[in-house]
């Protein structure tokens, strides 16, 4: 057996220890829900709030990145990277579909890699590097609330385990670059900052001559 027949035998047998062999009533409610993305507005809400109180006057650029953050992953692993992979969800694959529980729509034909898991680690990581460059506070609770609803995914028997990494790791590297940008845009913002009081000084006392 090849090393990638290997994995992708591994990938079926997690699937099923995770999404049937661990199976309970209790998660089998609660897992829909976690990977459903309006369950999370508090949570956007909140670090829009959070934005505005301590980061002030970059509030609209965390605001503006982290969309942009959403846009460049959900964007790229739906209409590139899937396509380019062409891996059959769990719930689509013939030879999985017996073994498969389906506790929402089986979705879309591919699979490799998670859009869910591109989009929030690509959320948690812009996040967790913005907001330490802003007052030096780290939330690590952000990985963990990436890896919960990556972890539904699998469940609901949308996604294989793999499927979940590359999304992690893909969503993790753009989070991290639009945090870097971030910290760019408003460091250039505050070497302006004196330059435009020093220009207003000047014009002032220029008028009161």
């Amino acid at each position: 057996m090849s090393l990638l027949n290997w994995l992708d035998h591994l990938d079926k047998v997690l699937v099923v220890l995770i999404q049937h062999d661990s199976d309970h009533s209790l998660l089998d409610r609660v897992m829909p829900y976690l990977r459903d993305p309006l369950t999370w507005i508090p949570l956007y809400a909140f670090m829009a709030w959070y934005s505005f109180h301590a980061g002030k006057q970059k509030a609209w650029a965390f605001i503006i990145l982290s969309v942009l953050t959403f846009a460049i992953t959900d964007s790229l692993t739906a209409q590139v990277l899937k396509p380019l992979f062409g891996r059959l969800r769990p719930c689509q694959d013939p030879g999985m579909q017996s073994l498969v529980r389906e506790l929402v729509d089986c979705g879309g034909l591919y699979s490799m890699p998670s859009n869910h898991a591109a989009n929030h680690f690509g959320l948690a990581a812009f996040w967790y590097f913005s907001i330490r460059s802003i007052n030096g506070r780290k939330w690590p609770w952000l990985w963990l609330w990436a890896a919960a609803v990556c972890y539904a995914q699998v469940y609901v028997g949308k996604h294989y385990p793999s499927d979940i990494l590359v999304g992690a790791v893909f969503g993790t590297l753009t989070g991290l670059g639009m945090s870097r940008l971030f910290v760019y845009w408003e460091n250039r913002q505050g070497n302006r900052a004196p330059f435009i009081r020093q220009t207003l000084k000047k014009s002032a006392e220029i008028g009161k001559v």
